[in-house]
């Protein structure tokens, strides 16, 4: 599943960049806005940056979705095993099972219920209406309020991102299964930098 972690590693590395980029821009208005620059300003005025925030805030709450599950796979989730490692070697690895699997028995449960909030929130009357059937009952669904994208399509972050987590749970529920080996962050590790040569130690002569 290479192809998949590179992806989720792509996917949110562009999250965090465009909503950086997003931030920087939607400051660097608000501040050039407040300088008296004649005709400038009043072109910087025209320019609405209302939506940034919204923008953001939906960036971020997808980033923080696919991210909990690039956490997972990542062993980077906060988690107390002070009384598991205290129990005898069998124990704990019937213990840690059980947590992974209520940990993919929860992300499917949220996953689930995303989609159905999705669905009746207006993906059910957009894809009933591509499809050329019957909406019935359902609506098209609210929009935000500043950007006026339809919500379902913002929440889509809660069962895709949870759907993924539920997933990363069971890779790692069979990984150890296999070979009893948990994944293991460490936070003082950079990536790429292991490829890098140390700089040569200059002696210092008297």
């Amino acid at each position: 599943m290479k192809w998949l972690d590179r992806l989720e590693e792509i996917f949110i590395t562009a999250l965090i960049a465009v909503a950086t980029l997003v931030i920087f821009a939607a400051v660097v208005h608000r501040y050039l806005s407040g300088l008296h620059l004649g005709a400038v300003q009043d072109f910087l005025l025209s320019i609405h940056f209302s939506w940034a925030q919204e923008l953001c805030i939906i960036l971020f709450v997808w980033m923080a979705k696919f991210g909990a599950a690039y956490g997972v796979r990542q062993g980077i989730h906060v988690g107390v095993d002070v009384l598991v490692n205290r129990l005898a070697p069998d124990n704990r690895r019937i213990m840690v099972m059980v947590a992974l699997a209520a940990g993919v028995l929860f992300t499917g449960i949220v996953a689930i219920l995303g989609a159905r909030m999705v669905w009746e929130n207006g993906l059910a009357y957009v894809a009933l209406n591509m499809l050329g059937m019957d909406v019935g009952n359902h609506y098209e669904g609210p929009t935000t309020p500043d950007l006026e994208w339809p919500t379902w399509a913002v929440y889509l972050a809660v069962p895709l991102g949870s759907s993924l987590m539920s997933f990363r749970f069971m890779q790692v529920l069979a990984n150890f299964w296999r070979t009893g080996d948990l994944p293991h962050h460490d936070h003082g590790h950079v990536d790429g930098l292991d490829d890098v040569e140390p700089f040569p130690v200059v002696e210092q002569k008297p």
